[in-house]
């Protein structure tokens, strides 16, 4: 039977390194895997692997690849883990999967947590092959481990075992998700995340504590993940989608979301991979340093930051070449004739020839024409089921939100953003009227100024610090904020109106509110502010986000930690904060954020790209990766805005009711997650509403507001540094 479709080119810019104890692994990790029952013993009357199936899978020659400078003993002890994951899913697969069985499936999970403790001993006893390999890799693995370290793993390795429930509700009920949603669950299920922590543990080194969740290393670890997950569905593709029935697989998810053919569908998610490269790449150069100075990081943390990043280049690397030759994949024609560190042309051809052959879609997102002239648009087909109610308060709110901003002086402020004109043509007291229609005129108010607050500093930060290359202004400007806002006792004197604004709202909103929240309000302002340099430093590049970063960056510019905290606070301590980290909250909450940031993206896109000349907009995003013009972008933007609406509506009338039995939630706490879901109803009608009637966004208001719109520039293309290997593509290019 011919292959379902042609493998594309992947980008291979490292070449794979072979570890020298590959025999040795091969042979311990056979012994390893007969001992743990995992070789002939059926389970439940079926027999998951015989040796040939171990043999023929090689997980030994995916290990010596991903880890070409392990140790001997380090290399035993990961194989032994990756035939212990392998294991696991095929495992569950047979169990579980085939014939779905989401009860037994939840109990078998359950019980694995036991035997990964991130303190104490192990005192369970191992029930099948999978509870005694994972005991007997944790108690192997790690003595050696910070507690820090240990946590990080143990929440990782849960991810993976969980997120298969995801997986096995999606085939119970025949549900396909769309391609955000796909991205965010697979980067759990799919392991990778917990490959990264191995990393570590191969390197001897681990990343400092501090910096090892900020953005730049978490960005590492994402697109490490994503790209392996992405790799892994090309080469799976026929295993699973035609043999096991299997519907969590990228190719099909463009295939079905987007409607083309199956090879083209593998061309787009093999584009996706190669972005993903790029922006790890950009990130380890652009993103990682800064980081280290930030944190004053001292060299030992620095070369653990430096064997992390060229560890999880060799797994790139490694997991290729043994997608390539594991019996286990679809990978016919995917090997050459070409050896391991180099062919015919010598040493370093294969990925020379991966960057000219992605040098294309990597100058295209440097290459962004700003100001370039949009006609009038149509109103987007998107969809809202939810019944739109506004407050009464809402005229009286607007005086006070009119009052407020000139008493903050933003009306007077130098450069002049805003007019009392404009703000009141703004009329975010319509937003807040919308979002929260039953509040008090005192809590409109409170909302009104943190939207205020939002959206000046939206407006603000281009304009001060966007037209040129000004980071570290940006910085003292963030810095001063972050002060504005002090956990105990008071702010000091705020200068500018942006200050005044935050040191307002803040003493307001916390006033008699518990050390704990405060912080927590705290972090979730800060996120907006690190994401609005994020923005900067992408507009002083005229660089178009990857789409993945683009679409998780774009809830924190959008200030959505911020609205969800405010609402958690509400709520009380009826909620466990638990609670609000399992995998339904996080589904309903990201799913309406989503919809409302993209519904936002459609009806701003004229006044951002033709009056602002901003490359942050999912239209421009999709324009650039998918290489199409602007009207089949904004359709795709708008299937995926309606297909997010979709599945806030599954995750409310499914994934809650299963979440509510499953934790055994009381009465009181059941009713404040359902008036949450309900508060995300008025959320999104409120925005939607607010965007369909306000005149920022109408053509008039952008003439009046904006003057006429400034002639397109040409490129800045490859302005600022373009990752590893630009200067290269960008030579070989300009000869071409």
């Amino acid at each position: 039977m011919p292959q379902p479709f042609q493998l594309p080119d992947f980008y291979t810019p490292y070449p794979a390194r072979l570890n020298p104890s590959l025999e040795r692994a091969r042979a311990h990790t056979k012994a390893w895997a007969h001992e743990m029952d995992m070789i002939d013993v059926p389970q439940h009357g079926t027999v998951i692997w015989t040796d040939d199936d171990l043999d023929s899978h090689d997980y030994a020659l995916l290990c010596a690849y991903t880890h070409p400078d392990a140790s001997p003993d380090d290399l035993d002890l990961v194989t032994d883990w990756y035939v212990w994951v392998f294991y696991f899913d095929d495992h569950f697969v047979e169990l579980y999967k085939r014939d779905p069985d989401v009860a037994g499936a939840k109990a078998y999970l359950d019980r694995l947590p036991l035997f990964m403790p991130v303190d104490g001993p192990i005192t369970e006893e191992p029930a099948n092959p999978v509870e005694k390999g994972l005991k007997d890799l944790w108690e192997r693995t790690v003595p050696a481990h910070s507690a820090d370290w240990r946590r990080r793993f143990a929440d990782n390795t849960e991810h993976l075992l969980d997120e298969s429930m995801w997986e096995l509700l999606n085939i119970s009920e025949g549900r396909l998700s769309n391609p955000i949603e796909y991205i965010e669950m697979r980067r759990k299920v799919g392991g990778a995340p917990w490959s990264a922590n191995l990393v570590e543990h191969v390197t001897g080194m681990e990343v400092p504590a501090r910096i090892a969740l900020s953005r730049p290393i978490g960005v590492l670890r994402d697109t490490f993940s994503d790209a392996v997950h992405l790799r892994n569905d090309l080469f799976s593709y026929e295993r699973e989608v035609l043999d096991e029935g299997e519907l969590s697989n990228g190719v099909l998810v463009l295939e079905k979301f987007l409607g083309i053919p199956t090879q083209e569908a593998a061309e787009a998610v093999n584009d996706l991979l190669t972005s993903r490269l790029h922006q790890f790449e950009h990130t380890a150069v652009t993103e990682v340093p800064p980081l280290l100075d930030e944190h004053g990081v001292d060299p030992a943390g620095r070369l653990a930051v430096l064997a992390y990043v060229k560890g999880l280049q060799d797994w790139q690397s490694g997991g290729h070449e043994w997608h390539a030759r594991s019996s286990r994949y679809m990978n016919e024609g995917a090997v050459t004739a070409s050896p391991v560190l180099g062919g015919p042309t010598g040493l370093g051809t294969s990925a020379l020839r991966s960057l000219v052959a992605t040098a294309p879609q990597r100058l295209r997102g440097f290459g962004h024409v700003p100001f370039r002239e949009v006609p009038s648009l149509p109103r987007p087909a998107l969809e809202m089921p939810f019944p739109l109610r506004v407050s009464p308060h809402w005229k009286e709110v607007l005086e006070r939100g009119v009052a407020w901003t000139r008493e903050m002086g933003a009306f007077d402020d130098v450069p002049r953003v805003w007019t009392e004109e404009r703000y009141r043509d703004m009329d975010l007291a319509l937003c807040s009227a919308g979002i929260d229609p039953d509040g008090t005129p005192e809590e409109l108010t409170t909302s009104v100024m943190w939207l205020t607050f939002g959206t000046y500093g939206d407006d603000l930060y281009p304009v001060v610090h966007g037209r040129t290359p000004d980071m570290a202004g940006a910085r003292a400007t963030d810095a001063r904020l972050r002060l504005m806002m002090p956990l105990e006792g008071p702010a000091p004197v705020a200068v500018t109106p942006l200050e005044r604004m935050l040191a307002s709202v803040w003493a307001r909103t916390t006033e008699g509110m518990p050390v704990e929240n405060r912080r927590q309000l705290f972090d979730a302002v800060g996120v907006m502010l690190d994401a609005w340099l994020w923005e900067l430093k992408n507009q002083h590049e005229n660089r178009v986000p990857d789409p993945v970063d683009y679409v998780e960056m774009r809830r924190q510019t959008f200030g959505s930690d911020l609205t969800m905290s405010l609402a958690r606070l509400g709520h009380g301590r009826l909620v466990p904060p638990e609670i609000y980290r399992t995998r339904a909250i996080r589904n309903i909450e990201n799913s309406a954020i989503d919809y409302a940031t993209l519904l936002n993206d459609l009806y701003s896109y004229r006044k951002e790209v033709q009056y602002e000349g901003e490359v942050h907009n999912l239209g421009v995003v999709v324009e650039n990766f998918l290489d199409v013009d602007r009207d089949r972008a904004r359709a795709v933007v708008t299937d995926l805005a309606n297909a997010r609406l979709h599945q806030f509506r599954h995750s409310v009338a499914h994934e809650l009711p299963a979440l509510f039995e499953e934790f055994a939630l009381d009465g009181e706490t059941r009713a404040a997650l359902t008036a949450h879901a309900a508060e995300l109803e008025d959320w999104m009608a409120g925005i939607l509403n607010w965007h369909e009637n306000v005149v920022r966004y109408h053509d008039a208001d952008l003439l009046k507001h904006h003057g006429r719109p400034r002639v397109a520039l040409p490129p800045t293309a490859l302005r600022g540094p373009t990752g590893l290997g630009t200067a290269s593509a960008r030579l070989l290019i300009g000869k071409g």
